[in-house]
């Protein structure tokens, strides 16, 4: 297990403002995992995956199961290696291949956790990703000069229990804006 220091955006998250010019983000909330001076890393967290069910998955994996695997939603974690899943979840379960983003909220990417998931042995809280998104360096720092992201310290409650259609509007109303007052420009006094 490895925690990492809170150094630039880690455990925080990004929300897509209403001006998005890149679709896959558009009206996105994006928990960024790691964020270095070496780029950024990170997992949209509001959008589910309509074509392709868990249970689809584990048929995928050497998971054998013997009764049906119960209903649990997979997101679109990012554009990139969208064959790739992830695991963002609570603390309560940490493993050899577990990154302890915060407090809170941790990461895996091993078939174990997705078995114990399907077993009701996983951890409490948690969200399915395939895919992930990320930036080069100080391309995320770039973007958000250029008004393309707000950043807000998200809990366990928007993560994991917020219906994902409201994620991307509690996280603006826990900044205590009025998105419709901002401006799609950036400009320096």
């Amino acid at each position: 297990m490895m925690k990492n220091e809170n150094n630039y955006l880690t455990g925080k998250c990004l929300i897509a403002m209403p001006h998005m010019d890149d679709e896959r983000f558009d009206g996105s909330l994006i928990y960024i995992c790691s964020h270095t001076k070496d780029g950024a890393m990170g997992f949209v967290v509001n959008k589910k995956i309509k074509e392709f069910s868990f249970a689809d998955l584990a048929n995928q994996l050497p998971i054998s199961t013997i009764k049906p695997i119960a209903p649990i939603e997979l997101h679109q974690g990012g554009p990139l290696e969208k064959v790739r899943g992830f695991v963002i979840h609570s603390t309560d379960y940490v493993k050899d291949d577990t990154i302890v983003i915060s407090d809170n909220i941790a990461v895996s990417s091993s078939i174990d956790i997705i078995t114990d998931i399907a077993f009701g042995m996983g951890p409490k809280e948690n969200l399915i990703a395939l895919g992930y998104a990320s930036w080069a360096p100080q391309q995320l720092e770039k973007e958000i000069i250029n008004n393309t992201w707000l950043v807000t310290q998200p809990d366990t409650e928007l993560v994991f229990r917020t219906k994902d259609e409201d994620k991307w509007q509690k996280a603006i109303d826990s900044l205590g804006i009025d998105i419709t007052r901002l401006s799609a420009s950036s400009g320096r006094a």
